[in-house]
């Protein structure tokens, strides 16, 4: 897969991310000029994991995003559809349960979370609808909802050349480092085919998330969305 869709295979996405779990986090750094710690920060502060708490990481790829949840004492479930990033995960965090799941489809009984949270992952889910909702299923009343997800820059200058370095700068930056290109030419193309930061507080007010609010992170290259389950 190396064309951008909204329709979106399962397994094709799946077997592109099993293709570049080894590097993923590496290229990841390299790809966002460093951005992704900072990124990864945010998210940790809005998820604001508590001691005895459940979290449920999605599209956890080989854990990293799940380390910070952890860290501050909750049960964290890293989940991914993609077996090799599962994978490499185990063999990096082996006490983690890392558990292979559709977000379309969660393996995981009704209101089980306190926080669910996902980075970076939904745009890759043929159904986003159907994500939010399960999502808000698996979530116990009270509960929050997080996505970090690329967005749309807000101030316009910037966001033509964000445009070109996505289309031009990183297909070759990409082929430098990543060990499957091809799979960095779609994610820089569905990003340009993801919806703005309102509409995607519309979708999750559909899916029956209250109190939903967002922030631009690097002037809107990447937006925190936030929700919770009523």
């Amino acid at each position: 897969m190396t064309r951008a869709s909204l329709d979106k295979q399962p397994h094709e996405v799946a077997a592109m991310f099993d293709d570049v779990a080894a590097r993923y986090d590496i290229t990841n750094d390299v790809l966002s000029l460093g951005q992704t710690r900072l990124w990864r920060r945010a998210v940790a502060g809005a998820v604001d994991a508590r001691p005895g708490e459940r979290v449920l990481d999605l599209a956890a790829g080989t854990g990293t995003s799940s380390q910070p949840f952890a860290a501050a004492g909750a049960y964290t479930v890293p989940c991914d559809f993609s077996l090799g990033m599962l994978k490499e995960g185990k063999k990096r965090l082996p006490w983690m349960p890392f558990t292979a799941g559709d977000a379309t489809r969660l393996p995981f009984r009704d209101g089980v979370f306190d926080a669910v949270t996902i980075s970076f992952g939904l745009r890759n889910v043929h159904d986003t609808d159907g994500a939010l909702r399960e999502l808000h299923r698996v979530t116990a009343p009270g509960g929050r909802v997080v996505i970090c997800e690329f967005s749309h820059p807000t101030w316009a200058p910037f966001r033509t050349v964000y445009s070109e370095y996505l289309m031009r700068a990183l297909p070759p930056v990409a082929r430098a480092v990543s060990s499957s290109p091809d799979a960095y030419v779609y994610l820089a193309e569905s990003i340009r085919a993801w919806p703005d930061q309102p509409a995607l507080a519309r979708q999750l007010q559909q899916a029956g998330w209250e109190k939903v609010a967002w922030r631009d992170l690097t002037g809107g290259v990447v937006a925190l969305h936030r929700g919770v389950r009523p």
